[in-house]
This record gives structure tokens, sequence and C-alpha cells, in this order.
């Protein structure tokens, strides 16, 4: 098996080069936006034929360090997308934020096969994403080990449909906190998280309950579901991944360890299951699980995602892309924790929603609601 792996040297890319390791999977091509130290060491042990970084400063010093190899790089954002559309068995996205769309939508155009890791390309450019999956006839399988719970619970299903899927949230490092005792989070106190390691943007969106919104519209998206079939329950053990109920009330669900080279790896070799890294799981050791509702009034990005879904069009990529800013800001201490919420939820009343939106105007909408959100810090609202 030969796979491209966009954003190689982030949480994900590094733990599919786990399960490449483990069973021999030839690496073509590798991605990074930047740690170039870690690219280079990567491009020293799976050799792959390119490399591509995006952001161009980096190019001059990973093309010395790696000036001794065959390696061929190249750079720029559209370097991506041309590592996405080169043959191979699976591109495996884990690009982080809306720069995942467009590598997504090349790839499939290209007929390849996609391992999905970057939630955004669903919740951003959904119904677009779709439609060239379709057009396209290849595949697409999602990494997000909730998504991957559930069509691992749709396995086998035949034609029976389901009525429900139980989409499950850690909570988070603040559950059950109030609102005033997020007033003064600190970036250390949102970054950690007590279940999974995982990079910081997605991180503070499990903080905020902004991650669970986005995989709401993604689960939406790939399974062509309503929005009032999903219901979101906190579940803090992180041992259900989620689970579907169908129409005759039973309900299956998907457990597992903690550990996302579990549905990395299915998304890789599906349909086959192999011998995996991760640690097995004892129900035993685990001992009680729990399952209780979400407070949307406090983590009210929850509530954004819901009404984004709803309204649909180019809403979702409204939120995401505030989303994004907002946390960028919060990481480099511009703004409070709560103030994301706040970002999201205006930008979804004040930008201009577009009911069935073109890829131009999707990335239009990304800008319009960045700088929305640059322009409300300035004004002294966030």
């Amino acid at each position: 098996m030969e796979i491209v792996l966009l954003g190689s040297t982030g949480s994900i890319g590094t733990q599919t080069l786990d399960v490449c390791r483990m069973h021999n999977i030839r690496v073509k091509a590798l991605s990074a936006n930047c740690s170039v130290e870690l690219l280079e060491k990567q491009a020293r042990e799976f050799l792959p034929e390119y490399i591509a970084v995006s952001d161009e400063k980096y190019y001059s010093d990973i093309k010395t360090r790696l000036s001794d190899t065959n390696v061929k790089i190249l750079c720029g954002e559209q370097s991506v997308c041309e590592l996405a559309v080169m043959k191979c068995d699976r591109v495996v996205n884990s690009v982080v934020g809306f720069a995942g769309l467009l590598p997504t939508l090349e790839a499939l155009k290209a007929k390849n096969s996609v391992a999905l890791a970057n939630k955004e390309t669903l919740v951003a450019g959904g119904e677009l994403v779709m439609k060239t999956l379709k057009d396209s006839k290849t595949s697409l399988y999602l990494i997000d080990s909730e998504h991957s719970a559930i069509f691992q619970c749709l396995m086998g299903a035949g034609d029976n449909k389901l009525s429900k899927i139980i989409l499950t949230a850690s909570g988070g490092p603040f559950y059950g906190k109030s609102r005033s005792e997020l007033e003064n989070v600190t970036t250390a106190q949102a970054l950690n998280h007590p279940n999974w390691k995982m990079g910081a943007k997605i991180t503070v969106d499990s903080a905020t309950m902004m991650n669970k919104g986005l995989e709401l519209i993604e689960a939406v998206r790939y399974f062509e579901i309503n929005p009032w079939q999903v219901e979101i329950v906190i579940h803090r053990q992180s041992v259900v991944h989620s689970a579907v109920e169908f129409e005759d009330g039973a309900v299956i669900a998907q457990l597992g360890t903690a550990d996302m080279r579990i549905p990395i790896q299915l998304a890789l070799t599906y349909p086959k299951r192999m011998a995996c890294p991760a640690k097995k799981l004892s129900l035993t050791e685990v001992g009680t699980l729990t399952f209780e509702k979400p407070d949307e009034e406090t983590f009210s990005c929850l509530k954004s995602a819901k009404k984004a879904v709803e309204m649909g069009g180019n809403a979702p990529c409204i939120i995401n892309c505030a989303n994004e800013a907002a946390v960028k800001l919060f990481l480099d201490g511009k703004i409070s924790f709560l103030d994301i919420s706040e970002a999201v939820s205006s930008a979804l009343s004040e930008v201009k929603f577009i009911k069935e939106p073109s890829l131009d105007e999707l990335l239009s909408t990304k800008q319009a609601a960045e700088e929305y959100v640059y322009s409300m810090l300035e004004k002294g609202k966030i």
C-alpha cells in the first residue's frame, strides 16, 4: 500500500506514520506547514519521493537539509494540492483548518481515495465535497474517532436504517464549570485535555465544545441525516467513541482506548482489521461509564454550530472560519476564552449568508468571517 500524507508533523500525521511503520506502508509524499526538523527526520526514515512545505519561508531550509537525498521539494499552498492528486492508494489529509478543503477536493477529483482527519473540510464545504465524492465514485473515510465509530457501527447494517446517532464528547478540561468560572481561563488550562493528546487548535475547540459542534455538522453531511437525528452526550471516560440507534431501538456502540491510531489504521486498511500499536481496552480497568447532557448555555459554541447546520448554505463555513480566527487570537493571548464563543455567534449573525455557495464564495466567506473577527478585536468588542 502507498499513501500521500498531508500534515505529517502534526498529531494525526505522526500517529499515521506509527501505523505506516508497523505495517510497512509506503509513504509516497509528505507535506507540512513548518516543523522543519521533524519533517527532515520523517523524510530520512520514510524516503518519500516528494515533500511539500506550504509556508515558502521554510523551503530553503528543508531543501538544504535534504540536499544529499533524492527527495523532490515543493513549496507554497498549491504544492499540497499537487501532492493530493498524485496516484496512490490513499491520501491522508490531516491538514489543520480550512486549508484542508482544497486538497480534499483535488484528491477526490483525481479519483484518489481519501482518509480525512480534517473535519473543517466537511464543515465548511460539506455539500460541495459530498457532490465531488459522488461524481468521482471513489471513497472517503473519516479519521475522527467519533465518525469512525459511527462508520464501524454501521458496518454490516445492510439496508437497516439508523434512527439516531449518539455522538459522544469528553466535555474537555472545563466540564461542569460555569461561565463566570471560565472568565480568566489561561491558554495552558485550555490545552490541558483530560483524555486525548491533540494539536493546539483542536484541543481549544474541545475546551469550548466547538469541536463537538463541528463534528455534529460533519456527521450530518457525511452520513446524510438530519441534525435532529444527532444526540450529543458527555461521556467523560472517552471509551464509547459513539453509537447508533436503529429503528427497532437497538443501540450499537464502538468502544476502545483513547488512541487515534485505531481509527487512523482502519481508514487506511478498511475493510481489513489488523494488529494496532494502540493499547487494548480493559472494561474492568475502566469500571464505570457515565453519560450526561451538555451545557449549551455555558459552552455556547455548540449552540452556534446547531444553528449553522440548520441554516445550511455557507453558515457552517462562517462559524468554522470565525472560530479558527478567534482560536488563533486566544492562543496568541489577544482575547479571552469566552471571547471565542462571542466571536463565533456574532459572525454567524453578521457575515453575509449564501444559500448555495460556490467554492469561490466559500473562499470569500472565509475571508469575510476572519476579517469580521479581527474587526471585533479592533473595536474592543472582544
